[in-house]
Order: structure tokens, then sequence, then C-alpha cells
């Protein structure tokens, strides 16, 4: 029996102030001047080796990466990642598609999440018209720039809107300039416009929440900022103006951008927060290609680097500083520790609450 693709032009989308969203902006985001939640005992004193590993870092002007699941920002720690960004504690920051998704829902709309049991048999989960279309708007107008996701999303938040080129602009160019860097951006732009009506020149899109975005405040604060998607894998695949060509162009660029954090990473701290798949995944790769570069130059490895992992999952009870588990070993098929633990330098896994590891190494940095 031969499958035919679904035509996902004929998805139907409702407006997203139409959702039953679970989540707003004015209840979970945490003052960075308040008292932070403890941490558990046993986690306390890594905290505190890990604010001092920070410290060292930017002394000796090391990169400091962030890499983290939605859950962070649904925890509240937008301003408190704010304060780390401002002051130079965080060099680079990094994200799966639904951690963009909720960034911008909050920034637009004050509030995020919605139910998965209840709108997947209705046909109705991830299928929101403003967070599907706004998203790729950024995404095209970023692609014609030459940037990618985390930037073109977070400027679209910080400056409340794009601008694209009119669709005759476009046909010009790519009648002049077929062979441009910018071409394929430019052909997949036009198709957008004709094919879903979108208006050009200065689209405004407010964001009255803003403050309550990560993304924003990379961009605000000039932190480079890397999104890691996959196709399928978030809701903005679930509404007509879907393109995966739009979507994996920007997270090409941002796959090399975080390359390129890594590349200052001798020294440095990767604090690994919430994120099981994404962050190991795409940290594994680009170690090697940073290596690869420079071995080929005649350069040592990336080196000197510590490793904090950070879940509220159970560690499976293994000390990693002793090396790998075997096979038999439930920790073992814990990839955000195994894959870490594979990648030089120090790694540390910290079993603790996101939110509240981050609001007390914020605390022990600024002090």
């Amino acid at each position: 029996m031969n499958a035919r693709p679904l035509d996902l032009t004929r998805l139907k989308v409702w407006p997203l102030e139409d959702r039953r969203s679970l989540t707003t902006v004015e209840g979970l985001l945490l003052d960075p001047d308040a008292p932070p939640r403890p941490v558990p005992d046993a986690v306390a004193a890594r905290v505190v080796e890990c604010a001092a590993r920070i410290r060292r870092a930017r002394e000796r002007g090391a990169g400091v990466m962030l890499i983290y699941g939605a859950h962070l920002l649904r925890n509240g720690t937008a301003g408190i990642l704010g304060r780390m960004m401002r002051d130079g504690w965080i060099t680079h920051l990094a994200t799966n598609g639904a951690g963009t998704i909720h960034d911008w829902e909050y920034a637009w709309l004050g509030r995020s999440t919605e139910s998965v049991r209840e709108n997947v048999p209705l046909g109705a989960f991830g299928s929101w018209d403003e967070t599907g279309r706004n998203i790729h708007l950024a995404l095209i107008a970023a692609g014609l720039r030459g940037e990618g996701y985390g930037v073109g999303l977070g400027r679209m938040i910080a400056e409340d809107g794009v601008d694209l080129p009119t669709a005759d602009e476009l046909e010009r160019s790519l009648r002049d300039e077929p062979r441009h860097p910018l071409a394929p951006a430019r052909a997949d732009a036009l198709r957008a416009i004709l094919a879903h009506h979108l208006p050009t020149g200065r689209i405004e899109v407010e964001h009255r929440w803003k403050h309550a975005s990560i993304l924003a405040q990379a961009f605000q604060h000039g932190v480079p900022m890397s999104v890691h998607p996959g196709i399928g894998y978030d809701i903005i695949a679930n509404h007509p103006i879907f393109n995966g060509a739009v979507i994996g162009r920007a997270a090409e660029h941002d796959f090399r951008l975080f390359g390129g954090a890594v590349e200052t990473l001798d020294d440095g701290v990767v604090l690994s927060v919430g994120s099981a798949i994404m962050g190991p995944q795409v940290f594994e790769k680009s170690l090697s290609c940073a290596n690869n570069l420079r071995l080929q130059e005649g350069r040592p490895i990336v080196s000197g680097h510590a490793i904090y992992v950070v879940d509220i999952q159970d560690g499976g009870g293994w000390d990693w500083s002793t090396g790998e588990p075997p096979k038999t070993n439930p920790a073992y098929y814990l990839r955000f520790c195994k894959s870490y633990a594979r990648m030089g330098g120090e790694m540390h896994y910290l079993q603790c609450d996101n939110a509240a590891f981050i609001h007390n190494l914020h605390r022990l940095v600024a002090a």
C-alpha cells in the first residue's frame, strides 16, 4: 500500500488567543533580586565550584556556554539569564525549537503551553496561526540577511517586527543574481509571499512581554544565540506556511555558530540545563568539527573545559568521574551524562531543579 504525503497547505489553524494556555508570564517569572530557592545539600558545593569556574573562565577570556531546554524558560528564568548576559557571565546560548516557540508566545501573548492530550484528538495541537506564521516570517527575513534562527527571532521580538522586500524586488534579484549566496533564501521568501499572500515592507508585530524572552535579551545584549530545531519536532510544522528549507537554512547557520562558541572553550565552562537530547547531540558533533579544524592547523584540541549537566532525573547513582558505566548499568543509557562524559575536560552531573540552579549560580557569580 502506497502512503501519500499529507498536504499540509490545507491545514486549518486557529487564533492563538483562542487557545487555552496553561502558563502565564505573570505566574512564572522569577525576580533576579529575590532569594533563590535552596538546592540539595549534595549539589550545593558543585554550584559554588561551577560559579568559581565561570569567574575564572571569564577572567581568562574563555567561553561560557548555556545549552538549555524549554523548561528553563518555562520555569521563569528569563530575567536572571538577562542579568547574566548583561554582566558577561554567559557568552553563548543554545536551545531547541520548543525553547523558541514558548519564548515567542510569552513575548507576544503573555502566555504559552497547551494540553497535548486534549488537542491532538481535535487536530488542534500546534495549529495556532500566529505562532507558525510569525516564527516563519522571522526566519524568512533572517535568511534574506544571512542570519540564523536565534538572532532572526530575537531581532523580531526586540524590534517588534520584520521587513520583507516585495515580490517584484525578489524576482528581480533572482534574475540578476541567480548565483548569489542568498538566492535560495530569496526564492523561498518569494514563494511564501505569493503562496500565503504575505504583506511586504515593514510588518509590525508588537511584543508586549519581550522582557520574558531570552531570545530578545540575547539580541539586545549582543550575546550569540543558536537554535537547533528538528523538522517535524516543533509545532511550527503544523501550519500551511511550514517550510523545512527555511527552518533548515536558519538551523544550519546556527550549527556553525555553535561550533564557533565551542572553539572558545579552552579552560571554559559548558552548562547543559534540562537538555537531555539536543544539547549532548549537537555538542559532540560541534566539538568534533572544532577539533578537526584545529588539528588541520596544527593546533591542540579543545581542552581544560568543565561541563555541568543539570537535570532532575536520577543519575543512576553512578560516579561519572570514575569513567563510563558498563552497558549492564542503567546509568549507561542516560544520554545527557554519557555523551558529555566523552567530551574531554571534566563532567559533573547535578540532580537539581533547573531554575533553582540558575538562580543560585547567578547569585554566586554576581557576588
